[in-house]
């Protein structure tokens, strides 16, 4: 029995810590310029350590504080990273940022740092919900956050795990109204935990004081697993399209027939958050393995320069989701960053007979082989992910990567790490299966999938493995 040992490695993004319909706005709840009557929220300034000897290595714990602290307190260094990590400053996502971003005494830096009252929803609060019940928090609570700096790198990673969980992305009143409806909520992916609170989904204090139902990084990034919540994993259960239509339906109100059916045809586990009329949905991607990618989103539109970069990504998109009326402490932002770098896959080491139990040893190994000649060009860093690669070159959909809003002409190699279990597979969702994926089909005229009829299947690599090949590359894929 060969022992199969997943690489340890350190960890969105959310890949980003992407939520699904975090840029959509709501009609209901347009934001409000509330930055005259709302404190800000922010650490004082430290001074940065002086060092005797040699610089701490990169990745090290003493670097992530140093770095913590550049990016919290050297306005000169966000920005210059952030117009260093786009890599198309020509797309909207990146003249959105440029123009907005590290402008000093205007734009988003102007904006109030918000620190919320918040708790995620307990199963008490779904039931009262289910009873038409109107949620409150105490006038007492706490904040999210106390105030205080962590001083080592564990107590950051302690912080942004309850960022992750209890940070508002925004109100949400289509994740609301399937609250309200078990047999909805149940159908459209708002799992409910072992203990019955249903993780991502939050009652908080908004800016303006009202309590709000809304949402959190973890509503797309836990997902629920044999009796265990799996922090990390995409939950591709989730039909965000799904919620906005039910709850029109339940109002009376007419959608746009285009734009119902655009949501309609997303399905699970995808959405399309991106900030142009284009049509290209994105699948909710695992956040494993992000300290090793080069690229932070499946278009490859922010390059991975380093932790700041990772830090930027979530900032902007707090202040994008929440509709410019705030942003996040810098503080919680960082932490935030440092957690997603700690996720792991469960089971980091696992035997290939509890791996693939359905494939043998000498199976495995063959796939191995077939892997390190034919995929580790791309996938070749230790979350199996690479450099991003032409869009042409993958041989896939296009349209992400051509896309107004984000497009790079690009797309990043998926990492694999825990990759049997990540399907549907590519950046738009659209491949079902690992051995579809490695099936040589091209605008096949009678394929029906999520993108519709002749949609590209698969990508240009492993098409040409003949069946044995396929099932032993797919055996070994089964142990990363």
């Amino acid at each position: 029995m060969i022992r199969v040992f997943r690489p340890a490695v350190v960890s969105f993004v959310v890949a980003t810590a992407f939520v699904v319909g975090a840029c959509d706005a709501d009609e209901e709840n347009p934001g409000e310029d509330l930055s005259a009557e709302t404190p800000t929220t922010e650490a004082p300034r430290s001074a940065l350590p002086t060092l005797d000897g040699p610089p701490p290595s990169p990745w090290s714990d003493a670097w992530l504080l140093t770095e913590g602290r550049r990016y919290r307190e050297d306005a000169e260094f966000r920005r210059e990273s952030m117009v260093a990590s786009l890599r198309n400053p020509e797309n909207l996502y990146s003249r959105t940022r440029i123009s907005s971003y590290g402008r000093g005494d205007r734009g988003w830096d102007v904006l109030p740092a918000w620190n919320p009252t918040s708790r995620t929803l307990t199963g008490a609060d779904r039931a009262a919900l289910e009873a038409g019940e109107t949620l409150d928090l105490p006038d007492g609570q706490a904040p999210l956050w106390d105030g205080e700096t962590p001083t080592t790198a564990r107590a950051f990673r302690e912080l942004g795990r309850r960022v992750f969980y209890e940070y508002p992305l925004r109100a949400d009143v289509w994740v609301e109204h399937g609250l309200r409806n078990a047999e909805l909520s149940e159908r459209l992916g708002l799992e409910r935990a072992p203990d019955g609170s249903s993780p991502g989904t939050l009652l908080f204090r908004d800016i303006d004081g009202r309590d709000r139902i809304g949402i959190a990084c973890a509503l797309c990034h836990t997902k629920l697993e044999e009796g265990r919540l799996v922090e990390g994993r995409a939950r591709r259960t989730v039909d965000y399209g799904a919620l906005q239509i039910a709850r029109a339906d339940a109002l009376g109100r007419t959608l746009d027939p285009e734009m119902r059916a655009r949501m309609a045809s997303w399905g699970p586990g995808r959405a399309d958050i991106t900030e142009d009329d284009d049509e290209d949905p994105v699948a909710i991607p695992d956040l494993w393995g992000l300290r090793h990618q080069s690229a932070l989103t499946q278009a490859g539109t922010i390059r991975h320069i380093g932790p700041v970069a990772l830090a930027l990504r979530q900032e902007t998109q707090f202040i994008y989701a929440n509709h410019h009326r705030s942003r996040p402490p810098r503080v919680l932002v960082w932490a935030l960053a440092m957690y997603l770098y700690s996720l792991m896959p469960p089971d980091q080491e696992r035997t290939a007979d509890d791996a693939a139990p359905e494939f043998d040893a000498d199976q495995i190994a063959a796939g191995q082989a077939l892997f390190t000649e034919h995929c580790i060009e791309c996938h070749d860093n230790d979350a199996y992910g690479g450099d991003v690669v032409s869009a042409v070159e993958v041989g896939t959909d296009p349209g992400l990567s051509r896309g107004i809003a984000r497009g790079t002409g690009r797309y990043r190699p998926a990492g694999l790490l825990g990759v049997a279990d990540a399907g549907p597979y590519l950046h738009h969702g659209a491949v079902a299966t690992l051995q579809d994926l490695l099936t040589e089909t091209r605008f096949a005229e009678d394929f029906e999938g999520p993108l519709g009829t002749g949609a590209v299947v698969g990508h240009d690599y492993g098409t040409d493995l003949d069946d044995e090949e396929r099932a032993a590359l797919i055996a070994f894929l089964g142990t990363l």
